[in-house]
C-alpha cells in the first residue's frame, strides 16, 4: 500500500508538523538557498516524496511554516478589528499600522523570529505565488480596513498603498536580498512614521 493511502488524519498532521519543525531547524542553521527538499526529507526520516506530497515544494513548506508561526501573532488583533468594523467602528490609519508593527520587536529579538521575517521577505518581495490559507496574508482584508479609514481611496489604490507599505516593512526587517536574516535592531518607530504617512497620504489626482 502506498504511503498516501496508509496515512490517516492524525498521522498526516503529525508528519506535516515534523516536516515543518525539521525544515525550520535546517533553514535556521543553513539558510534558504542551502536547504533542499531532499535534505528536509532525510533529516525528518521520511521517504523522498514526503515534502512534495504534503506541501508540493520547498516554497510550500516555507508558506506553511510562516502561516503556522506568524499568523497567530496578528490573528487575534485582526479578528478583533474586523468584528469592531462590523459593529460600525471606523479605524484610524495609525491603528492599522500599529497592528502590523506590534510583533516586530519580539520577532527581531529572537533568532527564529528573524528567520521568519527573512523568509517572509524573500517569498513576498521575490514575487513567489504561494498558496496562503489565511486571508490576512493577502491584501484584500487590509485594503478593506484602509478604505474604512480612508473612504476616498479606491480599492486599487488601497491595495497599492498596502503593497508599498508591506514592501517597506519587509525590506527593513527581513534582509530579503541576503542569505541570512537581518542582524540589526528593527527601526520600528521610524518605520511607523513612514508607513502611516504613506497610507494616509492625500488622494491621488
Amino acid at each position: 500500500m502506498s504511503r498516501r493511502l496508509a496515512v490517516d488524519g492524525p498521522a498526516e498532521a503529525d508528519t506535516r508538523a515534523r516536516l515543518l519543525v525539521v525544515a525550520e531547524r535546517l533553514l535556521l542553521e543553513s539558510g534558504y538557498d542551502r536547504v533542499s527538499v531532499r535534505a528536509i526529507n532525510t533529516a525528518a526520516g521520511m521517504n523522498p516524496a514526503a515534502v512534495h506530497y504534503h506541501f508540493g515544494s520547498k516554497d510550500g513548506v516555507v508558506a506553511a511554516l510562516l502561516e503556522e508561526r506568524l499568523a497567530p501573532l496578528w490573528q487575534d488583533q485582526l479578528d478583533s478589528l474586523a468584528q469592531r468594523r462590523k459593529r460600525g467602528w471606523v479605524p484610524e490609519v495609525a491603528e492599522l499600522v500599529d497592528v502590523v508593527l506590534a510583533p516586530l520587536r519580539a520577532l527581531a529579538a529572537d533568532p527564529t523570529g528573524r528567520l521568519h521575517l527573512h523568509l517572509l521577505a524573500r517569498v513576498v518581495l521575490g514575487g513567489r505565488r504561494l498558496a496562503w490559507t489565511s486571508r490576512w496574508f493577502g491584501l484584500s482584508a487590509w485594503a478593506e480596513l484602509l478604505r474604512a479609514a480612508r473612504p476616498d481611496l479606491s480599492e486599487d489604490e488601497a491595495r497599492l498603498r498596502w503593497r508599498f507599505a508591506f514592501g517597506l516593512v519587509l525590506q527593513s526587517c527581513g534582509n530579503p536580498l541576503g542569505d541570512t536574516p537581518i542582524s540589526t535592531e528593527v527601526p520600528v518607530e521610524a518605520l511607523r512614521g513612514f508607513v502611516v504617512a504613506g497610507l494616509d497620504a492625500g488622494s491621488p489626482p
